[in-house]
């Protein structure tokens, strides 16, 4: 009778030829890097599942998320506390919804967002962190109010990944790149997840990605209008990575862009000169950490 070895040994064995890749699933963990004396700041990573994409009209029915500590190099400290829970929304959840999630109605009937109970987990937290910040955070302004006065930063837009020798920035694909697999699309799996991305060493820097996301999330950036810009100059705006506001919902219609503050004068100067060929007066808006994705800009 041959007797199989253990998985575990088979994974070893495979890794180390080239010619193989060894996905394992990922186990969450609570304790990272010891304090070792020094202070620690708390933070949060939260994820929604949600009706749709409209981030005025849509409602969540899932919000997770994850209480942590990190150390002042960026190195991620311990777990302190999970959350979740499910909110039943007005309408039935769409099948395409429920399909992704595996959220049904059944499992959302009865519950609703508890304020307190959100305000009491979030209270301390400094920063919140969410794979998509522009996403979650408008969710969360509308359900609870606590995070509208929080600082946030976005995993998402907030890290070169590029830059740093990876060709996305999808949960599951950074997952992976870390070697590790995940039941996606859960509020409180995905959070858990986004802590293990977090915590990856960056080579080229010797830094974590919590450290690089703090360090761009703490700069000013300010919003560029470049409002009444000729028509037949909108796929020039759009090469330069200008976005279009509708008007919907109170900000300009216009096309827009944000670059850091150092860089406010030079796209000020490529409006005047490119797009409107005079000395036209651009409108502005300095954003921070507690303004930047917010449904309030």
């Amino acid at each position: 009778m041959t007797v199989q070895p253990p998985l575990s040994e088979i994974a070893g064995l495979l890794e180390q030829s080239s010619d193989y890749r060894v996905l394992r699933r990922l186990v969450p963990r609570s304790e990272f890097a010891p304090s070792d004396g020094q202070s620690t700041k708390t933070a949060i990573l939260l994820d929604v599942e949600t009706t749709g994409l409209d981030t005025a009209r849509d409602e969540i029915i899932e919000l997770g998320m994850v209480k942590f500590t990190y150390l002042p190099d960026g190195r991620i400290g311990r777990v302190i506390d999970t959350f979740s829970c499910f909110n039943q929304p007005s309408i039935a959840i769409p099948a395409e919804i429920t399909a992704l999630t595996g959220i049904t109605d059944g499992m959302v009937e009865g519950h609703s967002l508890d304020d307190e109970r959100i305000k009491k987990f979030a209270a301390d937290a400094v920063v919140v962190i969410a794979h998509n910040a522009s996403f979650d955070r408008k969710f969360m302004e509308r359900y609870a109010p606590l995070f509208t006065h929080k600082a946030w930063a976005c995993s998402v837009s907030e890290v070169e990944w590029r830059g740093h020798g990876f060709e996305g920035s999808r949960l599951s694909y950074l997952l992976m790149k870390a070697g590790l697999f995940h039941e996606a699309h859960r509020a409180v799996d995905d959070c858990l997840a986004l802590l293990e991305i977090l915590a990856i060493t960056l080579p080229q820097l010797d830094r974590t990605v919590l450290s690089v996301l703090l360090e761009r999330a703490r700069r000013k950036t300010v919003r560029v209008w470049a409002e009444q810009s000729p028509f037949e100059l909108k796929d020039e705006l759009k090469r330069r990575g200008y976005r279009w506001s509708d008007g919907a919902d109170g900000r300009p219609r216009s096309w827009y862009i944000d670059v850091d503050e150092p860089d406010q004068a030079a796209e000020i100067e490529y409006l005047q000169g490119t797009i409107y060929q005079r000395d036209a007066e651009i409108r502005t808006q300095t954003l921070t950490a507690f303004d930047r994705f917010s449904i309030r800009v």
